[in-house]
């Protein structure tokens, strides 16, 4: 393990395919050609496996089990979901019930952020179809393995920590292996270790809100994790007004103010978690917050393009 400071001199193999709903890229450094697929080929095992514990679109996930019998009777899950939830309910707490797993019982009718909407919900309904979000209805039993949600209709999702969660699996799978430089990209949220071939670092585009293809700064990183959470491709315009489809758990109205925040920081699953919460909170609170915890760089880009950054982040 001792040469892993200095760059590689192996080839970079990547393959790209949709997974859990999303465009996945997975990159290995390696010398052998057949190693490097095989290496991939585990990855996208593991992924797809997290993907058949934790979706809402198939009935006999956990995910859906723990949803059907809420209000019901708690369901008895694997500790790797236990896990995942008990994890989620400390970063509801951390944000202030900012990022919330149970965000999955919106009213979802009310949103369909397409070219079709022209108007807002009015306040008193936004509310009501936010009434079941409340991480603290999720009752979680560590000596038997189960969770319960105590209302009936609650349901819980894993789309704002899953893919993080997938990364960071899928990277602990590749580095198993012996895998000692790559990156796992779940949309966006990319995971990187090790040092690309011929390099120091991995570099890394932001993306510009107004150009999604062109990168609004860059990044150098290696054994962290980016995840970004935007209003740029999927939003309505109300009066000349645009709004996110990031919605307040506490309001039920759609955020605005904010185009995108980028956290960075070691783990794939905890940059995929924050980004959401942040863009909710604003930018001053938001940002209080993430100076507050160890590890954790973020900028975020308002609505008139300013960038506002961490302490510990200077941007290029």
């Amino acid at each position: 393990m001792h040469n892993i400071e200095k760059p590689l001199d192996g080839r970079l193999y990547q393959c790209s395919l949709k997974l859990m709903g999303n465009r996945f890229g997975i990159s290995v450094v390696d010398n052998d050609e057949n190693a490097a697929n095989d290496h991939i080929d585990a990855a996208v095992a593991e992924i797809s496996r997290i993907e058949k514990l934790l979706t809402t679109f198939n009935e006999y996930s956990q995910t859906q089990a723990i949803n059907r019998n809420a209000g019901i009777a708690p369901v008895k899950i694997d500790q790797e979901v236990f896990d995942l939830i008990s994890r989620s309910l400390k970063l509801s707490k951390l944000t202030q019930g900012a990022f919330d797993i149970t965000y999955g019982s919106i009213d979802k009718s009310l949103w369909n952020f397409d070219v079709n909407m022209k108007a807002l919900p009015d306040t008193e309904t936004a509310k009501s179809s936010v009434k079941l979000i409340n991480y603290n209805n999720v009752l979680l039993d560590a000596a038997n393995c189960t969770v319960y949600l105590k209302e009936k209709g609650m349901r819980i999702g894993f789309g704002g920590i899953g893919k993080g969660y997938a990364a960071d699996r899928a990277r602990a799978v590749l580095q198993q292996r012996g895998v000692i430089s790559g990156i796992v990209n779940a949309a966006g949220d990319l995971v990187t270790w090790g040092t690309p071939p011929n390099s120091r670092q991995w570099t890394i585009g932001i993306a510009d809100p107004d150009q999604t293809q062109s990168p609004f700064s860059t990044l150098n990183i290696s054994n962290m994790a980016v995840a970004t959470s935007g209003n740029y491709e999927k939003y309505a315009v109300i009066n000349g007004k645009k709004y996110s489809h990031t919605i307040d758990p506490k309001t039920g109205l759609p955020v605005t103010g904010i185009k995108s925040v980028t956290i960075i920081c070691p783990s794939a699953e905890l940059a995929d978690a924050m980004a959401t919460p942040v863009m909710v909170m604003g930018v001053k609170v938001g940002l209080n917050l993430i100076d507050q915890l160890p590890h954790m760089g973020c900028v975020i880009i308002n609505d008139n393009n300013q960038a506002f950054c961490s302490k510990n982040i200077n941007i290029k």
